[in-house]
């Protein structure tokens, strides 16, 4: 099991909360460390905060327009492949399946042309809870990285190379409105991988070990001769996602922290294909906005803000 593999969406088996590995000595331990890596990194963020790429900072105007493709990619992978917002949702074929899957076409071709933009955003976030009715409050919470983009698009409207942009109904996004929605892509993509973390290895050891009988290649541990068990390999496997996704919430070094966590993100495309890339997606796009924004000097500041709502002082 590589960290950032999606258990759920290979198996929909429930083995159960089990918090008494979570309070485990060692469990608590490690998430210790994670925490105190982040604040480690933040601090040391202040003196080193990224380098400038000017290449990548070009492309800062056109990620309103890049999130508005990933999210659009995604949702109609998911939708042909017959999966509501993610593969551990199946729509079914009856009014509530055609009525969910209409809502993902809707949103989607409304992000393609970049056209009413702020209302198919409002739509993708209503279309959380209307998911918890079909499918149960868990699978939905853990595509809160689905929130990100679209409060992304909330804040920085649709951007370039969109219907709005031409019409002249919207235009580029000001430094205000792009650190508040980088804010929303940084909790959004943070707290998913928080949350799959508990609930996939941490809260449900079980359930990694399922996985790892099942795929034995994955406890990258022992592939490298180190002799690690797989109920530790879930625990560490666990402890390195809510690692990442602190980091992703701090946004401290963006550039680094992206270039990092993109190796197991692109390493599960290699053994999941398209399940995996569909439904990575949205952190793809997350990632690209985080880098892009992290190499130009004059967005660098508001991709960490901890609170984009409070004034800048000159």
């Amino acid at each position: 099991m590589l960290p950032l593999a999606h258990e759920t969406w290979l198996t929909h088996d429930d083995a159960g909360v089990d918090w008494d590995f979570v309070l485990e000595g060692l469990t608590l331990a490690l998430l210790a460390a994670a925490l105190l890596v982040t604040l480690a990194i933040r601090v040391a963020a202040r003196r080193w905060p990224g380098v400038d790429v000017p290449v990548l900072a070009r492309m800062a105007p056109f990620m309103p327009f890049a999130v508005r493709l990933h999210l659009a990619v995604s949702l109609i992978g998911l939708v042909s492949l017959g999966y509501y917002l993610s593969p551990a949702m199946d729509l079914q074929a009856d009014f509530a399946g055609i009525m969910l899957g209409a809502v993902m076409v809707i949103v989607a071709v409304a992000m393609v042309i970049g056209f009413q933009v702020r209302a198919a955003a409002w739509l993708l976030i209503a279309a959380g809870p209307l998911g918890m009715l079909e499918f149960g409050v868990s699978p939905v919470i853990q595509r809160v990285d689905m929130l990100g983009p679209a409060l992304f698009l909330l804040f920085a409207g649709a951007g370039r190379w969109s219907a709005e942009f031409e019409l002249g109904r919207v235009r580029d996004p000001s430094p205000e409105a792009i650190a508040r929605a980088v804010w929303a892509l940084r909790i959004a993509a943070g707290l998913a991988l928080i949350v799959v973390a508990f609930v996939e290895k941490l809260a449900q050891p079980d359930l990694a070990l399922e996985f790892l009988r099942e795929h034995p290649q994955f406890n990258v541990a022992r592939e490298v001769g180190i002799p690690m068990g797989d109920l530790e390999f879930a625990r560490l496997a666990g402890a390195i996602e809510v690692l990442f996704g602190l980091l992703l919430i701090s946004g401290a070094l963006p550039q680094a922290i992206v270039l990092i966590a993109g190796i197991p993100f692109n390493a599960t495309l290699w053994f999941f294909g398209n399940l995996e890339l569909v439904g990575h997606l949205p952190i793809y796009g997350t990632m690209l906005v985080l880098l892009v924004y992290g190499s130009a000097p004059q967005l660098r500041p508001e991709v960490s803000r901890m609170w984009p709502w409070r004034p800048v002082r000159a």
